[in-house]
């Protein structure tokens, strides 16, 4: 039992001196909060057990020499411990509280005598730490009582010592305060510790929409009926508002003191929103985006079963499977079940190994093509620690680390080599195509090391392309996100608005010698049912034209005799017509020898390159030889060696769709004594097939050519 007999009184100098500055002092901005006003009721009996019994587990031990207040090792016990979230979220707070201020706390016991006037069992120190710590929270005024709440005996013993101390206590703070010319305890904390609470204090809630259930669209229409209406942005706002999240399309942002009105709402309650940290999901957004229709996921360290159930919404449609390892307890799988299904959630597999003791070549994880890994971390990047520890059942050991704003160098040690073991046993999975990579840390040991000296050192045995970083496939809103990712990696710094994140993928590299034809994706396409009414027999156009080239070399040589007899059919017609003209045409009779020779060569080249000549020259003449005649006109003057003339494209042998008629006198029936020229000022399509015979080493510039010689549309009909 407690004996508070022997409490010392206090000197009437100092007493009225430091009560009156204690009067003068405010404490923290925290506490100048609602919440911490002078008519906070305190909390149940049963809460402070719970509070004393985290604080118990998580509190800094001191090194025998300097131990001053021993701590049993019993936990108090509490026939009225409730299993409901809302109180083990204030259990976990008022012991978080207490341990960020365990230093003080100590030093105001010893200050005022309690302990050494007093005879304290062990076992309920804690449960002192917790409740002094809310009684100078409450400025140490007397706890309101409910008429129907279960009293403590523990409790009621150690809340009556606090009170017949009341005087001393409230005077060893204020002397701790001017000690450290704090305002308050508050400013004694750490910075970092102090900044953390601040962001805290304006962290908008994220909840995620479960479009298994319902749409969007359903959502807003829901939230409007309430009273919610939509914002672009929710901080600083004091309404019922909402936003959707510029980076994951099913995330909406409500403001932080909005959670109790949420909650009362059927949307939550029906497993419809769902409350999680916008980290988690980055992470399944991000695996999303590299899955295709069949591939199958593998889950590591989820934390959250929401996070689970997240990913599993994302790839309702598809016939992928999620797969989840870890999970240990086999008790456990009706609860998960129970709750996956009542979120509409079906295709989960829950494996009971560890992540590193499954072997890559698992015969259930063939199909798996994308691991999504969330290790255990620092977590230094949360702003509020309690709501990530209870939601992502990370361990309470933690939160020394984040009272004390830092983590020591030998635990981020332990834990770097941790992440890297998974993420180096995660990319030995041969079949896996993908790795997504993320924490809450802010530490480049965990993050950005950790990635590139996974990638640095692959295993060099395994006959599959090794990964490499990819850049991140979510949006970059900001200028200040695409700066954070010039290297990459993804990061989200901790702010007012969001948590830290850090964020990357990995991708195998491209196979060069898997080439995949078009013919592969059809099939694939068709034998999994996406290919309507489309027949795959069809050749393609290609192949019809290889095809058509082929059977259609011997056409072009019979036609060549019927082409030449209607051609010097029409040079006779205009020989007889423009006899008066023969002076001008005897001045250009060395022309025609020429041609002749230089017609017989053109010939000879014709057929050497003839199987690949021929082929596309009707096909390619309608496109080219209307749209450049004058580069046609200009290349007929200038005759090519035979060498180059082989290699030139099939389009440059072929007759110009209109020519000028040119008569000679040694005769009407030969067809190298004609030249042609360009006369109509719009295009026209050609009515005949082209003759390989004429070569254009034979034609004639239109400049001589007479100028009096009439024009006609088709020369050779």
């Amino acid at each position: 039992m407690l004996n508070s007999a022997s409490e010392l009184e206090f000197s009437t100098q100092t007493s009225y001196e430091e009560i009156s500055q204690l009067s003068s002092l405010e404490l923290s901005s925290r506490e100048k909060s609602s919440s911490c006003s002078a008519e906070k009721p305190g909390y149940p009996d049963f809460i402070y057990v719970m509070a004393a019994n985290i604080f118990q587990g998580i509190r800094f031990e001191k090194s025998p020499e300097k131990v001053l207040i021993k701590y049993g090792n019993e936990p108090l016990r509490s026939s009225s411990e409730s299993e409901d979230e809302s109180f083990q979220r204030l259990s976990y707070e008022l012991a978080f509280s207490a341990l960020k201020y365990q230093d003080i706390l100590e030093s105001i016991l010893l200050d005022s005598y309690i302990f050494p006037s007093t005879t304290i069992p062990d076992h309920l120190s804690s449960l002192i730490i917790v409740m002094l710590y809310d009684f100078q929270d409450r400025k140490f005024q007397t706890r309101l009582l409910s008429d129907n709440e279960d009293s403590i005996s523990e409790v009621q013993e150690v809340e009556n010592l606090l009170n017949s101390f009341k005087t001393k206590l409230a005077a060893s703070l204020a002397r701790y305060r001017i000690k450290h010319d704090a305002l308050s305890i508050y400013h004694i904390l750490p910075e970092t510790v102090r900044k953390q609470e601040l962001r805290a204090s304006t962290l908008p809630l994220y909840a995620w929409i479960n479009t298994c259930k319902v749409s969007p669209e359903e959502v807003y229409s829901n939230l409007k009926k309430k009273g919610y209406h939509k914002v672009k942005s929710v901080l600083h706002i004091d309404d019922k508002v909402f936003a959707v999240d510029k980076h994951c399309y099913d995330v909406l942002i409500f403001p932080s003191h909005l959670k109790n009105d949420l909650l009362s709402i059927d949307l939550f309650k029906d497993y419809k929103l769902i409350f999680q940290d916008k980290s988690r999901s980055l992470a399944v957004h991000s695996v999303k985006a590299l899955l295709n229709m069949d591939d199958d996921i593998l889950m590591v360290n989820t934390g959250s079963w929401y996070t689970v159930a997240h990913m599993s919404v994302l790839t309702n449609n598809n016939t992928s499977k999620i797969f989840v390892c870890g999970v240990e307890s086999q008790a456990k799988d009706p609860d998960l079940k129970n709750l996956f299904t009542k979120m509409g959630c079906k295709n989960i597999e829950i494996l009971h190994e560890t992540f590193i003791n499954i072997e890559p070549k698992d015969h259930r994880l063939q199909k798996v093509k994308v691991i999504l890994l969330l290790p255990r971390c620092s977590g230094l990047g949360v702003s509020n620690p309690v709501e990530f520890i209870l939601n992502e059942h990370e361990d309470t050991d933690l939160l020394k680390d984040f009272s004390q704003g830092r983590i020591s160098e030998d635990k981020l040690h332990v834990l770097a080599q941790q992440q890297y073991e998974q993420l180096t046993h995660a990319m030995k999975f041969t079949k896996a195509q993908a790795v997504v990579y993320c924490t809450c840390s802010v530490y480049p040991e965990e993050n950005e090391a950790i990635v590139k000296k996974a990638l640095e050192f692959q295993d060099p045995g395994i006959k599959v392309q090794p990964y490499r970083l990819s850049p991140p496939v979510l949006p970059l809103c900001s200028l200040k996100e695409i700066h954070l990712s010039t290297d990459k990696f993804f990061r989200m710094e901790p702010s007012e608005i969001t948590n830290g994140c850090f964020l990357s993928i990995l991708t195998r590299e491209r196979d060069p010698s898997e080439t995949v034809s078009v013919k592969d994706v059809l099939a694939r396409a068709a034998a999994k049912g996406l290919l309507d009414g489309i027949e795959l027999g069809k050749s393609s156009k290609r192949e019809k034209k290889k095809k058509k080239s082929k059977t259609s070399l011997p056409k072009a040589s019979t036609n060549d005799n019927c082409i030449q007899m209607r051609i010097a059919e029409f040079l006779n017609r205009e020989t007889k017509a423009n006899a008066n003209q023969s002076e001008t045409v005897t001045t250009k009779t060395p022309l025609p020898q020429k041609n002749t020779t230089q017609v017989g060569a053109s010939s000879q080249i014709r057929k050497a390159v003839k199987p690949t000549t021929n082929a596309l020259v009707p096909t390619f003449m309608k496109n080219s030889s209307l749209s450049r005649p004058c580069e046609r006109q200009t290349n007929f003057v200038r005759p090519r060696p035979e060498d180059k003339m082989i290699a030139l494209k099939p389009v440059e042998i072929v007759l110009p769709p209109v020519m000028m008629p040119f008569s000679s006198p040694q005769g009407i029936g030969s067809t190298q004594h004609c030249c042609y020229r360009w006369v109509a000022p719009k295009p026209l399509v050609p009515t005949c097939l082209p003759t390989p015979s004429i070569s254009r080493k034979g034609e004639k510039p239109k400049e001589n050519s007479p100028p009096s010689l009439p024009g006609h549309r088709r020369p050779w009909l």
